[in-house]
């Protein structure tokens, strides 16, 4: 089973490019295309947090638990 991120589906719902979020959460750019691209092992609460506060969803439209490899990965919503 996996996680899977779905970064890009909020993204474009929102009309937010990568950096905007980045400098909104004030995550860099590069950790969070790691988030992005499913290739980050973990994520802190606070970030998570973040990320939910400027994307106005709640974590369960962010994350999804499913079929697949153990890790992060990037998904359609």
């Amino acid at each position: 089973m996996s996680v899977r991120l779905h970064l890009d589906a909020l993204l474009h719902r929102r009309r937010m490019s990568l950096a905007e979020l980045s400098d909104r959460v004030g995550i860099s750019p590069a950790n969070l295309s790691l988030l992005k691209l499913g290739q980050a092992r973990a994520i802190r609460f606070t970030t998570l947090a973040a990320l939910c506060r400027e994307l106005e969803c709640q974590p369960g439209d962010l994350l999804t638990y499913g079929p697949g490899a153990d890790h992060l990965e990037d998904g359609e919503a």
